[in-house]
């Protein structure tokens, strides 16, 4: 019998919505082949590349015949044909808490971050502007995101088991302190969280620094 096709990613480095699927296939256990997409030289514009993802963003995901190119369904498309360690409780009202902080991230946060949004502010402003910016954006989402977790963490976003939430949590944090120098002692639950997934080593193999493509120093 023929071993099934290893999954594809597509991925840059430094792209938050590609960490978040780097998480979940290590949480899932799943092999995966990593094909390298650079971002800042405009690679993600290539013809080939835009058969996967026609909108030109990481990450994209390859599965035999199937093809996706969001992160957000990727990681849906993982939690249904590789149930194993689940990521969406079965109580409906957990469930959609966990939706709701991953919908908050990847709607109200990220994409205010993303590179052609800030490229398009530095060059109609300047690069003090890109930084405040993407800071209002990012606060602001945390601020309604310590909110809406407050009552509900427990060890993680929302309760004691790694859960959706924290996929999408995780990699935002991150990047608002290595990126956007976020001072995370406004949000003490958040600051808590990121702690805990520090010691995770799903997560951190999902890091952008572990990544195949990361510049190493010269």
């Amino acid at each position: 019998m023929a071993e099934p096709a290893k999954l594809t990613l597509y991925s840059d480095w430094w792209s938050s919505c590609s960490q978040r699927v780097l998480i979940v296939l290590n949480i899932k256990g799943l092999e995966y082949e990593y094909k390298a997409v650079n971002l800042l030289k405009g690679e993600h514009f290539d013809p080939e590349f835009e058969k996967l993802n026609p909108m030109n963003y990481v990450p994209a995901l390859v599965d035999g015949d199937t093809v996706i190119g969001d992160s957000f369904a990727i990681i849906l498309y993982l939690e249904d044909k590789y149930p194993q360690h689940p990521l969406l409780p079965q109580d409906p009202k957990k469930k959609a808490l966990n939706l709701q902080a991953a919908s908050i991230v990847s709607s109200s946060i990220q994409p205010f971050q993303n590179l052609a949004v800030l490229q398009f502010i530095e060059n109609k402003f300047n690069a003090d502007e890109k930084l405040t910016w993407a800071q209002n954006h990012i606060n602001k989402g945390f601020a309604g995101l310590s909110k809406l977790l407050k009552e509900h963490a427990g060890k993680y976003a929302t309760g004691d088991e790694v859960q959706l939430a924290d996929v999408f949590l995780a990699p935002q944090i991150y990047a608002g302190l290595a990126r956007f120098q976020i001072d995370m002692s406004l949000y003490p639950t958040l600051a808590r969280l990121n702690d805990a997934y520090n010691k995770l080593p799903a997560f951190q193999a999902a890091l952008p620094q572990r990544q195949p493509n990361e510049p190493s120093p010269s």
